[in-house]
């Protein structure tokens, strides 16, 4: 029987429950907090540019049941430099392979307080994540530092020895994708699966807006599972519905969906959609599964809407003539305003959550790739700590 750790009532004492760190690298049964005499001796570790180092080898059946990690606030293209990469039952391809800031559910690089019911980034600085992430004979979790300064990193894993594996256990596939920008009117690309069942866990979706319309989430979300070509099974009515909310997308969050980040312009109106510059957002699906026996593509849309004053014929006529209107054309709106939906261009990535029966290799993380253009914008202030510590 699996362990049903979620049931504040389950008592197993097979179970045997175990942590890593730099205090006990092995996770060894009376082996914590012996560095320095056991007078914290050994509670982080510099990882110097381009070094890699080995967070836990763990032989299973077993399961991680929680990761925190921090390390110093830095600039964007800094903190989304340092990486994870997940290995299965002694497989040579990473199953998992993601900047840490977006696999603790923040995309850009921008680290921002929030909750959610699987992740948390509490006080710009402590990362959290609840994954599940099962192992039957083997894990190995690496933590790269791409950047091109130290950094310095503590880390705790909590995990689980379990009695039995069950055949029904997913292991968890962490892939992050970049479109920079997307190519107009083919839909971006969140998961891809295919040769087996899984789950879609959900996702973490970063967008840099560099279009000019005036709001950029009106695209669906798609789902397309077991044989769906033409159609999905599953489709949204718009990025922002996706993530549970309406009428564009301002920051918050919630335990299943939310938009933590929301960067604005210069001078930018936090209730007006198209001053946006940089915003991320997360959905998770656990009392929502989306479950597939064979294969899954998940999609977002690149379309936004433009607005009309009343009377402006000049501008709708030039938005005619410069944007590609979807086939629903214009919508006009009392007091004289109207409003197209358009087919757009921005910058989006993504990370996608999904388990998987047996381990499958995911697209190795390209760096560069990921840190290009998320610079911070002249008028963001960094993080007071940041200062402090020469970022």
């Amino acid at each position: 029987m699996t362990a049903r750790v979620d049931d504040p009532s389950f008592v197993d004492p097979r179970v045997d429950s175990r942590s890593v760190s730099f205090e006990n690298p092995t996770g060894a049964r009376g082996s914590g907090g012996r560095a320095g005499g056991g007078r914290k001796g050994a509670p982080a570790a510099t990882l110097l540019p381009g070094e890699t180092i080995v967070l836990a080898e763990l032989d299973g059946p077993g399961t991680i049941r929680h990761l925190w990690m921090t390390f110093p606030p830095g600039p964007p293209e800094v903190m989304r430099a340092l990486w994870l990469e997940v290995r299965y039952d002694g497989t040579d391809d990473p199953s998992v392979s993601v900047p840490c800031v977006d696999f603790f559910g923040v995309a850009h690089g921008r680290p921002v307080p929030y909750a959610s019911a699987l992740t948390t980034i509490q006080g710009d600085v402590g990362f959290n994540a609840f994954f599940p992430m099962p192992f039957r004979e083997h894990i190995e979790v690496r933590l790269t530092n791409g950047s091109d300064r130290p950094q310095l990193v503590f880390y705790q894993l909590d995990y689980t020895l379990d009695p039995e594996w069950s055949s029904d256990r997913g292991y968890l596939h962490v892939e992050f994708r970049r479109e920079n920008p997307t190519v107009p009117q083919r839909d971006f690309v969140i998961a891809e699966c295919d040769r087996g069942a899984g789950r879609f866990l959900g996702c973490v979706v970063g967008v840099r807006v560099v279009d000019e319309g005036a709001w950029y989430g009106e695209g669906e979300v798609k789902m397309y599972r077991d044989g769906d070509r033409d159609a999905p099974t599953i489709c949204g009515t718009g990025l922002e519905d996706y993530v549970c909310s309406a009428w564009g997308l301002t920051a918050h969050h919630a335990p299943y969906a939310g938009a933590p980040l929301d960067v604005r312009h210069a001078g930018g109106d936090p209730g007006v959609p198209g001053d946006t510059a940089f915003v991320s957002f997360y959905r998770w699906h656990v009392l929502d599964p989306v479950m597939f026996s064979d294969e899954l593509r998940v999609t977002i849309q690149q379309i936004g809407s433009d607005i009309v004053a009343p009377g402006d014929d000049a501008t709708r006529e030039r938005l005619q003539s410069t944007r590609t209107i979807t086939p629903a054309g214009w919508h006009e709106l009392p007091g004289g305003y109207a409003v197209a939906l358009s087919e757009r261009s921005d910058d989006y990535s993504a990370t996608s959550f999904v388990y998987r029966l047996e381990p499958r290799a995911v697209v190795p993380l390209d760096v560069d790739a990921a840190t290009v253009d998320i610079g911070r914008l002249p008028h963001e202030q960094p993080f007071g700590v940041e200062g402090v510590l020469g970022g």
